[in-house]
């Protein structure tokens, strides 16, 4: 059985995410959601302090943390507001590929110089026509020479109009479909690259999402990573990889939210004594907490797998869509135990229900966790 006794480095790790998260965007979550600012001031901190790159090698200027350690930052950051932390974390998302599938030239090239400043990079999977189906992809890459010309469009892609760099999903043939998909690494600076306009979400509003059009591009033969064909095994990889922080994103979000249902409990008195006295608030609490430590320890529990040098596509699965299943029902249980206050933007719940409705829809839906955890399952009765 797994041991998850922190480490003293890894307290010292989530007192160091703790403190950011709750001193530098905490106090500006609200702010920054109601008017869908881009905070790059606090960013650039978050960068400074090491918060950025967390899966990148030391040797190429990232923090070199295990998916474990990537885990107990995400869910501090989160706790404080999760737009900001999902822009924060997208360059884990965005470099996995590079990390998993790059030669040892092509990490050197890409992402040294990355590390060496702050920036942003961005993964470009999901199409406008295709979604969840992944296989389907109508970015074309063909090949002419010692270059691949890009043409296609990618869409939800996070801090795209930021980024400097993209890791790119385009197929060399479409009637290969998972085949034939194959991954660049696309500098901004490509001409023919246009980034567009910031979508207005939701939630998770101080992050960036946008399309980006690739019309033309030309990109070295050098910029490919791996063969032809193997960038959807690239992408799912990937995904196996930063699925988990997602749901410690998740569960940072939802103990926010049983925090704030449990200090107003203490406070707001009906019938002449606190709510937090009434069976009908504790059974909501009690409830919370369950969901909360769960979807932790199922979180804590994948990424020690990953850790291990494990696939851990089952548990990686099973995190994520738990946990993000569990951060909408703690919101809005929150909701409900401060009742009409907590339909109003003056108090901080309802934003926790609308940052945590995208948990359960990026990096793959739910219903597609689903569909993984079910195959995954099936695979052992064979």
């Amino acid at each position: 059985m797994p041991d998850f006794s922190l480490t003293p480095e890894q307290e010292s790790l989530r007192d160091l995410a703790r403190k950011f998260a709750r001193t530098e965007m905490a106090p500006h979550a609200a702010e920054v959601d109601r008017t869908a600012r881009f905070p790059e001031e606090i960013y650039r901190k978050a960068y400074d302090l090491g918060l950025m790159n967390l899966n990148v090698p030391t040797e190429y200027g990232g923090s070199g943390l295990g998916v474990f350690d990537q885990c107990l930052i995400v869910e501090e950051l989160a706790y404080a507001c999760g737009g900001m932390t999902t822009s924060i974390i997208a360059n884990c998302l965005a470099l996995e590929p590079i990390i998993l599938g790059g030669t040892p030239e092509q990490k050197e090239r890409f992402l040294k110089p990355f590390c060496a400043e702050y920036q942003f990079a961005s993964f470009g999977l999901t199409e406008p026509s295709g979604g969840s189906d992944a296989g389907a992809l109508h970015t074309r890459a063909q090949r002419d020479g010692d270059h691949y010309v890009l043409d296609g469009e990618k869409c939800f892609i996070t801090n795209a109009p930021h980024a400097t760099l993209y890791t790119v999903f385009a197929t060399v043939d479409p009637s290969l479909r998972h085949k034939g998909i194959t991954a660049f690494v696309v500098p901004r600076t490509a001409q023919g690259v246009i980034p567009g306009k910031d979508e207005d979400k939701m939630g998770h509003r101080a992050s960036s999402t946008g399309t980006v059009r690739f019309e033309g591009v030309r990109v070295p033969v050098a910029n490919r990573l791996g063969e032809e064909g193997a960038g959807f095994s690239l992408a799912m990889r990937t995904l196996d990889q930063t699925r988990t922080p997602i749901g410690a994103l998740a569960t940072g979000i939802a103990q926010a939210a049983l925090d704030h249902a449990a200090a107003y409990s203490l406070k707001r008195q009906t019938f002449g004594k606190p709510i937090a006295q009434h069976q009908a608030i504790q059974m909501k609490l009690a409830n919370m907490a369950q969901a909360i430590h769960a979807a932790r320890l199922l979180t804590w529990h994948a990424a020690w797998k990953i850790d291990r040098g494990e696939r851990g596509t089952l548990e990686s699965s099973i995190a994520k869509c738990f946990a993000s299943d569990s951060a909408l029902d703690v919101a809005n249980e929150a909701i409900q135990t401060f009742g009409g206050y907590g339909y109003m933007k003056d108090y901080p719940v309802e934003k926790l229900l609308r940052d945590a409705k995208l948990t359960q829809i990026y990096e793959g839906a739910n219903e597609i966790q689903r569909s993984v955890i079910a195959r995954e399952l099936l695979r052992a009765y064979e």
